[in-house]
């Protein structure tokens, strides 16, 4: 039996039903928000799988193209591989929910949110963000949720929650905020260089309607949740315990604080797990993944201990230090722009290419398709953790870091307008130990100067951490790798100097006060100034033009008239442009050219070509023309490109001529003069003229306009018989 809960929420009906879809999952809610239906199920092996150290949790999210009344392109017409933004919204529904799923639980378990119907008006991911913890709640899976999603916009100082597609596109901010009715667990979004304060706001906005929608799901869960399973943790031997400690306790407390490298902790520690190992392998035998746990632990415990006590961090720094920070640009020389930028042990070096509208990368889904110009590519090769791995495709993490750093730069880019060039920025992570994500942002930044993008001011990130224990708090700027994995916050923050431009958050415990994420915002800003101050004496501005090996765009406009005849029939006059200049050309439905070419050269040559083809005929005016087609009375000659005239007989020459293939026959080139436009819009030219230096009389042009299209296309079209 269907069980449905509702409530209005921005104006519009937000319900969640359970009991009609998938009833063998383990729990099954849809969501629908408008006409957007999103199905979520969730289903959990009854036993643990004791061969993972980790929780085997696999979140997917899915959009069938059928939902938006599309069928998919390509050769097998189906849904193939998950496009980009089906990865990033994965993410989004994984990231909160993982940290809620108890300590220690192991069942392979396997949640998947699918979209069945698109009104192309409200955004899916944060309907399927709901719809999985309300999955998991009427589920018997063991699970410490709600949480919900949200997204927030603001328009005209208006904050919006779930704001459509249309309202976003005026919105100055686009967050997606996850959290408990307690707190915010996850934040992720852009914006166009709000305040911190802003920022906190938009929070605040968006946990008032979190807690809504924990209410309405806890409401399902009354009528129809299932009892959930037992799940008692496993707690390891408190003798093997205490005989660990006893070992490594004293050697751990010292690597802890040795302000080492991150190589030096690591062999260190290393070392450690070994002796321990083999000082116990008769009594504990087999029980080798026990005791690294144990020592894991442990290191855990003193690290945050060490923090929190004696305001000390695995480095030596103080809470808010930043590593040394080191920038370097033009270290490529055959790329468009590039950079080094080196904070501590992380390292990006990130290229910069320019290219034309034809590189800029189709993008298909439930909206219709648009056209990207700027594209940021994150890379995560193995050696820069010092490990051997599988050199494949992006995962999720690299194209979740990449986004964010992508939409960190965008607000600061000149438009299509003003910069006509397609963008791409590769970063290559060749060392790290905290932050790459961020330290990309600075990299692009720099990489993008030095190729000579005129962005409207420099980004910057910083990756901000927290020790939490009771009401013991300690906020870490720029924060290292180990403090990531062994701390209960990742605040990633980006923008100028003026404000902050993109954001991401996941919180590993329950939650976090507004307090502690406005101190978080607070180092987080002074350490951005600090990271910028230090790129700024690197390069602070743009350079003032772009790399010789970049292709050179040369944009003009033409009449939307005359559009069609510089195409030609089938394509064929532009491919013929292409062709004899080696140019890229296009052409836009508002009568914009973009030319791109390897030399100067070749572009004015393609430029001439067109503003001759879409010149306007003059009179009075000398061009070099081509004789057609010989006449008794004369000889009709291409002007322009596509235009004809009529050099009488008498005008051929200052003598008489009695015969036209006296004087010029077909193929030839000579300077003729314009001198009539008659009224039937046709051309008279004149080589005697040329000769002469003779004008046209002040009625030669019948006091018709000088601009002929309509006239140009009679004429066209004669010359064409």
């Amino acid at each position: 039996m269907e069980t449905k809960k509702q409530f209005e929420l921005n104006g519009r009906t937000f319900s969640l039903s359970t009991g009609k879809f998938a009833k063998q999952a383990d729990g099954a809610v849809m969501v629908q928000f408008g006409d957007t239906m999103v199905l979520a199920t969730v289903v959990s092996a009854h036993e643990a799988d004791e061969t993972r150290d980790f929780f085997p949790l696999q979140v997917e999210y899915r959009e069938k193209i059928a939902a938006a009344g599309k069928i998919p392109g390509g050769f097998f017409k189906r849904e193939g591989r998950p496009t980009e933004k089906e990865i990033l919204s994965s993410r989004l529904i994984d990231r909160p929910i993982r940290p809620l799923f108890p300590d220690g639980y192991m069942n392979e378990t396997q949640l998947l949110v699918t979209v069945y119907s698109s009104d192309q008006e409200n955004d899916s991911d944060v309907l399927g963000g709901v719809g999985a913890s309300a999955a998991l709640m009427v589920s018997d899976v063991p699970w410490n949720g709600p949480i919900s999603e949200v997204r927030v916009g603001r328009i005209d100082g208006e904050w919006i929650v779930n704001p459509t597609y249309k309202q976003l596109e005026d919105s100055d901010i686009d967050v997606i905020v996850a959290g408990t009715s307690e707190s915010v667990v996850m934040v992720e979004g852009e914006s166009n260089e709000i305040s911190e304060e802003d920022m906190l706001d938009a929070l605040k906005v968006a946990h008032d309607a979190i807690k809504q929608l924990n209410e309405l799901q806890l409401e399902l869960v009354r009528e129809a949740g299932k009892q959930k399973r037992e799940f008692v943790k496993t707690e390891p031997d408190a003798q093997l315990v205490q005989d660990v400690r006893e070992i490594v306790e004293e050697q751990i407390k010292k690597n802890n604080r040795s302000s080492g490298t991150k190589d030096e902790r690591g062999q260190n520690r290393k070392e450690i797990e070994e002796k321990t190992l083999e000082s116990l392998a008769e009594k504990y035998p087999e029980q080798e993944s026990e005791i690294k746990e144990i020592i894991h632990d442990i290191e855990k415990s003193d690290m945050r201990e060490m923090i929190l006590s004696e305001g000390k961090r695995l480095d030596g720094r103080n809470m808010d230090d930043i590593r040394t920070i080191s920038c370097e640009v033009g270290l490529l020389p055959r790329t468009h722009g590039s950079a080094l930028f080196t904070r501590g042990e992380t390292q990006s070096l990130t290229s910069v290419t320019l290219g034309t509208k034809m590189d800029q990368q189709l993008i298909e889904g439930l909206l219709p398709e648009s056209m990207k110009r700027f594209m940021l590519h994150y890379n995560f090769p193995p050696f820069c953790v010092g490990e051997v791995g599988r050199v494949i495709g992006p995962g999720r993490r690299e194209i979740g870091h990449g986004n964010l750093a992508e939409r960190a730069l965008a607000y600061v880019l000149p438009t299509e307008q003003e910069f006509a060039y397609t963008l791409r920025i590769v970063s290559d992570i060749l060392e790290s130990n905290g932050s790459s994500s961020m330290a990309t942002v600075c990299a692009g930044s720099l990489a993008m100067m030095d190729a000579g993008v005129p962005i409207k001011k420099p980004v910057a990130g910083i990756a901000m951490g927290l020790i939490k224990d009771n009401d013991r708090v300690a906020v870490l700027s720029d924060i290292l790798g180990d403090e990531d994995h062994l701390g209960d916050m990742d605040f990633k923050v980006a923008g100028t100097a003026d404000g902050i431009s993109s954001f991401q958050m996941d919180i590993k415990i329950e939650g976090i006060s507004f307090d502690v994420m406005e101190q978080a915002l607070r180092q987080a800003k002074e350490g951005r100034l600090h990271i910028l101050e230090a790129m700024n004496q690197t390069l602070g501005e743009p350079r003032p033009s772009i790399s010789n090996y970049a292709p050179s765009l040369i944009t003009m406009n033409i009449p939307v008239a005359l559009i069609g005849s510089v195409i030609g029939p089938g394509g064929k006059t532009i491919r013929n442009i292409i062709s004899e200049t080696g140019t890229e050309i296009n052409i836009d439905q508002d009568g914009t050219v973009t030319i791109a070419a390897l030399t100067k050269e070749a572009g004015d040559k393609a430029r001439s070509i067109i503003e001759k083809m879409t010149e306007e005929p003059e009179v009075g005016k000398i061009y070099e023309g081509t004789v057609k087609r010989i006449m008794d009375f004369g000889a009709f000659v291409e002007f322009l490109p596509g235009t004809e005239g009529l050099v009488h007989i008498s005008q051929l020459d200052t003598n008489r001529v009695e015969k036209v293939t006296d004087v010029v026959k077909e193929g030839d080139k000579m300077e003729v003069k314009l001198m009539k436009i008659d009224s039937e819009g046709r051309y008279n030219l004149s080589k005697k003229a040329v000769i002469t230096g003779e004008e046209p009389g002040k009625d030669d042009s019948d006091g018709r306009s000088k601009d002929r299209r309509g006239d140009r296309k009679k004429q066209s079209r004669r010359s064409n018989r």
